[in-house]
């Protein structure tokens, strides 16, 4: 009895219905993962599918030493769990960067085993199965160490600003071109280890000197696209390997961060070969002087006054950026906004597509805090009510409510859609300092007439403005 079900368990037939089950769950995950309400129940659809798709993968009979699949699970866990579960929000770009270039370096490294594997029978893979392997080798390989560069920035290891060498896209273009021909003196019969290796360092370097030069700005953007290469080379790898739910994981994951890509650029209105040819945010600061030289001039504000304001306010919007994830300011926002709903307040929360660090960070964060999703209103939606609100309360967000994008023909952000904040009635801004953001220029929504600063930690700012709200 015990050797039919066995047998039943590792038919390939069997292993394909679990296979068509996971890719039809990560479709299905991804489907809800499309609106903030239907999020967290996507995820763990897709779960559920990659639990399916394990599963399949360790019934098929080919798959090897089961003590070292078990070994490494157990090393995934024993990393992985503590890693998610204790990491901050504000450090969520960094670990989703992270993550990502594991799965790239996973990818690169399953290529060389596999290309050693097909050495060690006699010689090399038909061309079928070596193409992905090469494939998957390069793409793979600039993933993983692209996305450590783009961790290394997001978390300061690395400064922020633009890393440019000299001749910066002539050493890239060499590189490329070397990782190229060596995949294409394999294919083309070559049996060298050698050479592999070759590929790998090659890309891994290129890897490093693409995401080198891009600046902070610029980092959604970067994240989503090494987002995309994963997937492309997991897809690859899937080919090779012969893996159904491989190949579909891999193309959803590599589809969807392209089109997620094509819309952060949109958003930035730049193109995807500037951001990855680099330049942008973190710039050397352009001074907030005046044409004659004088320092200009700007409003500050406090508590008292801005609790006086948003208390007989009948609309009012908070405009996130950065700046409030960096303070965890995001509970203290929701207590005032109760507080002001409460007063019959309207409350609404303006969300910029590239505002923080990475693909939506703002709604995450957001989201923990358990503010309404029906509050949170994208940037085409919400900038047709500006000019009916009574107060915008911009919490740390910089460039993407800098009007000079609208008017600045020689601004490096000009062109860029912005957050209208500026057309609002009165504009508070929560500001450590007069520092600017990542784009490295200054924002003339701070010498407005009608714009006001509040100066401190973005957590202490809210928290003494509730209290005076309180006590109004």
């Amino acid at each position: 009895m015990i050797l039919p079900v066995a047998s039943f368990l590792t038919d390939q037939d069997f292993i394909n219905v679990l296979y068509i089950v996971a890719f039809s769950l990560f479709i299905i995950g991804m489907q809800r993962l499309t609106k903030p309400s239907t999020a967290r129940q996507g995820n763990m659809i897709a779960a559920v599918g990659m639990g399916f798709a394990v599963l399949g993968a360790l019934l098929t009979p080919s798959t090897g030493d089961y003590g070292l699949i078990a070994l490494g699970v157990a090393i995934g866990v024993i990393v992985g769990v503590p890693a998610a579960r204790q990491v901050k929000m504000t450090a969520m770009p960094q670990m989703v960067a992270l993550f990502n270039g594991v799965g790239g370096g996973a990818v690169a490294l399953i290529s060389w085993a596999e290309y050693r594997h097909y050495l060690d029978l006699g010689g090399n893979p038909p061309l079928e199965t070596l193409i992905p392997i090469l494939f998957a080798a390069i793409i793979g390989s600039i993933s993983f160490w692209g996305s450590n560069v783009a961790f290394g920035k997001l978390q300061e290891i690395l400064p922020g600003k633009p890393i440019v060498v000299p001749g910066q896209q002539i050493v890239n273009g060499l590189l490329l071109l070397a990782a190229v021909a060596a995949a294409i003196a394999i294919a083309s019969g070559s049996e060298s280890e050698g050479l592999f290796i070759l590929i790998l360092v090659a890309a891994a370097i290129l890897g490093n000197m693409v995401v080198l030069p891009i600046g902070g700005a610029d980092m959604p953007v970067v994240i989503s696209l090494l987002n995309a290469l994963t997937g492309l080379s997991a897809a690859a790898a899937g080919i090779a390997l012969d893996n159904t739910a491989l190949i579909v994981g891999g193309i959803i994951v590599g589809a969807s961060g392209t089109i997620l890509t094509k819309l952060m650029a949109e958003a930035m209105n730049r193109s995807i070969p500037s951001i990855v040819a680099g330049g942008f945010g973190g710039a050397t600061a352009i001074s907030s002087t005046g044409d004659d030289g004088e320092e200009k001039s700007y409003t500050s504000t406090d508590a008292a006054d801005v609790a006086i304001q948003l208390a007989y306010a009948s609309k009012v919007v908070v405009a996130p950026g950065y700046g409030m994830a960096v303070a965890q300011a995001q509970h203290t926002v929701r207590e005032l906004a109760d507080e002001l709903e409460r007063r019959g307040v309207e409350v609404l929360y303006a969300i910029h597509p590239v505002a923080g660090r990475m693909p939506g960070h703002m709604n995450v964060l957001l989201a923990e805090a358990d503010v309404p999703y029906d509050a949170l209103k994208e940037m085409d939606e919400i900038n047709p009510e500006f000019p009916q609100v009574d107060v915008t309360l911009v919490i740390g967000a910089n460039d993407v409510t800098n009007p000079a994008a609208r008017t600045d023909q020689g601004s490096p952000i000009y062109g860029m859609p912005i957050l209208d904040v500026d057309k609002s009635g009165t504009v508070i801004v929560l500001k450590r300092s007069m520092n600017t953001g990542f784009a490295g220029i200054d924002n003339p929504l701070f010498y407005n007439d009608n714009t006001s600063l509040l100066f401190g930690d973005a957590k202490a700012s809210v928290a003494d403005v509730l209290t005076e709200i309180k006590e109004v």
